[in-house]
C-alpha cells in the first residue's frame, strides 16, 4: 500500500486530542516529540504514529532541527507546527465537543 498523496481527515481519538491541544496553548511554537511526551504523558509508541497521521493529513507540518548533533550531544529532533487547516480543524473539534460558547474560552 502506498502512501496517500491528497489530505485525508485522520481518525480523531482521546489521545489525537491531546496532540492537538497541546499545540493550542501556542500555535506559532514548534514542539518536539520530547516535548509533547513531557507535556501530555502518552507513550511514544501511541505519540509518534499520531503525529504521522496528522501530517499526512496536513494538519501539523514537520522539519528537522538545525543544530550539529556532535554540539549538542543528541541527534536532531524533528518539529513539529500545527498548520492554518490544522488550527482551523482543532477549533472545530473543541467547538463540537465543548459547545461554541466554551471552546471560544479555552482557545
Amino acid at each position: 500500500m502506498g502512501k496517500r498523496r491528497t489530505p485525508y481527515e485522520p481518525h480523531i481519538t482521546h489521545q489525537t486530542h491531546l496532540v492537538l491541544n497541546a499545540f493550542l496553548v501556542d500555535p506559532t511554537k514548534e514542539l518536539c516529540g520530547a516535548d509533547l511526551l513531557d507535556q501530555i504523558g502518552l507513550a511514544s509508541g501511541t505519540l509518534y504514529p499520531i503525529l504521522m497521521r496528522l501530517e499526512e493529513a496536513k494538519w501539523l507540518t514537520s522539519r528537522q532541527e538545525d543544530v550539529e548533533p556532535s554540539r549538542v550531544g543528541r541527534p536532531r529532533r524533528r518539529l513539529y507546527r500545527i498548520t492554518p487547516t490544522g488550527l482551523q480543524k482543532t477549533r472545530s473539534l473543541r467547538a463540537e465537543i465543548l459547545g461554541p460558547t466554551r471552546a471560544v474560552a479555552l482557545a
